[in-house]
């Protein structure tokens, strides 16, 4: 069993818009992902699954076909390989956990995070 203060975990500036602090168990990940007004994480889509809960501030979820617009008290529910993009329509605070863990993170393999390429 282990405690974990999010003010101890490492704040990681991910891009001049985006930053998040991370901590993986044996099995899962969790982050506070933080994201300026106009923020967007790029299409994209992974093997875990994804339950996005919306701290504070306001984002708008892209999936084919539809499109949700979740705020503070929401939760947004991402189904394994499930193509999504995020934008920040305010400045927002969202705590994102994965199942199984985000070996991407882990690896450092996340580029679409790190320099997204759409506007």
């Amino acid at each position: 069993m282990k405690l974990h203060s999010w003010d101890a975990v490492r704040m990681e500036a991910l891009n001049e818009s985006a930053s998040r602090r991370v901590i993986h168990s044996e099995r899962m990940t969790t982050a506070r992902i933080y994201l300026k007004k106009g923020a967007v994480v790029p299409r994209h889509s992974h093997e875990n699954e994804q339950l996005s809960h919306i701290l504070s501030g306001s984002l708008r979820f892209e999936f084919p076909g539809r499109v949700l617009t979740a705020s503070a008290g929401d939760v947004v529910e991402i189904p394994s390989h499930e193509p999504h993009r995020v934008e920040a329509l305010e400045d927002s605070l969202a705590m994102d956990v994965f199942q199984p863990v985000r070996e991407d993170w882990v690896r450092g393999d996340d580029a679409y995070l790190r320099n997204p390429s759409e506007p």
